[in-house]
């Protein structure tokens, strides 16, 4: 657990160790959202990114990939058809 203080200005800084667990750096904006009375917070980059991952890998699914392994061998046939070789 950390504890935060919030400013006159209602700014908090949030500690070092949160902020590398969370990978953010100076500029990066947060995600907040509530669930059950309780208060969250996350990178917005991150969760976009799983969000995109996620929806791609249900997407995979649905056009037959099962293995991620399936997908690679996909995209080096397109790749050696769109290169002729």
């Amino acid at each position: 657990m950390e504890i935060a203080k919030i400013s006159s200005k209602g700014q908090i800084t949030i500690p070092v160790s949160v902020r590398k667990k969370l990978n953010l750096k100076t500029g990066d904006k947060i995600m907040i959202f509530e669930e059950n009375g309780r208060f969250y917070f996350d990178n917005s980059a991150m969760l976009a990114f799983k969000r995109a991952e996620e929806a791609f890998a249900e997407e995979a699914v649905k056009a037959g990939f099962e293995k991620e392994e399936d997908m690679q061998d996909y995209m080096r046939e397109i790749r050696k058809e769109v290169r002729g070789y």
